[in-house]
């Protein structure tokens, strides 16, 4: 993934984003020869511990390349908008000779990847994840030989991600001027497609000190 120095978000802009965007895709080296496995899934991302934590049935065909390849990487995107070529034109410019592009934020984890088999292991991990996902509660905990997940825990696999680099990019208009991010700014808010108001969000913050 390409960075451009006005791509590179500040401080810890990248973690708050990643800790409300769990959703992403793991993908792992696939037998030379063959592409690479890649899976989507919900994962909760502990920045003080520096690992993500997530969990694949058991008969998953993810698992050999794993444990072949444990050095994976976890990608997540969102926050994307398509700009028209008119909102980008500089200054002066006529706007059809302004180019199109791709706002979007995205967060690369390169990680190792540590297999959690252990029954009580594994019920730790599945509670790490609900209390990320459902903090209000209202299930129960998983315990080992415990209904009601008890009985579950050996339909599944659990995956430490431990984080070994970080790539983070939010491509939003940065090497533009204000003129022109006011622009994108206005056209988003007057568009209101689906990811439209959280991309406004970035193209405004862009070229301010970080919040």
């Amino acid at each position: 993934m390409l960075i451009h120095p006005w791509d590179t978000p500040r401080d810890d802009t990248w973690q708050r984003w990643l800790a409300a965007h769990d959703f992403g895709q793991l993908a792992v080296n696939g037998a030379p020869g063959e592409p690479p496995h890649v899976q989507p899934l919900h994962f909760a991302y502990d920045a003080e511990r520096g690992e993500a934590v997530t969990h694949l049935a058991r008969p998953n065909p993810l698992w050999p390349a794993v444990e072949a390849s444990p050095d994976v990487l976890l990608s997540v995107v969102d926050d994307y908008a398509f700009v028209p070529g008119p909102w980008q034109a500089g200054p002066g410019d006529p706007p059809e000779h302004g180019v199109p592009t791709s706002l979007y934020a995205a967060v690369q984890l390169h990680c190792r990847a540590h297999l959690v088999d252990d029954p009580a292991e594994k019920a730790e991990l599945l509670n790490r994840q609900v209390g990320h996902f459902q903090p209000e509660g209202g299930s129960a905990r998983a315990a080992v030989g415990e209904a009601p997940y008890g009985r579950l825990l050996s339909g599944i696999r659990g995956l430490r991600l431990e984080v070994t680099e970080v790539r983070a990019k939010f491509k939003y208009a940065g090497k533009r001027s204000q003129a022109v991010r006011d622009r994108i700014s206005e056209g988003l808010a007057t568009r209101a497609h689906p990811r439209d108001t959280a991309a406004r969000t970035h193209v405004r913050r862009t070229g301010t000190p970080a919040p």
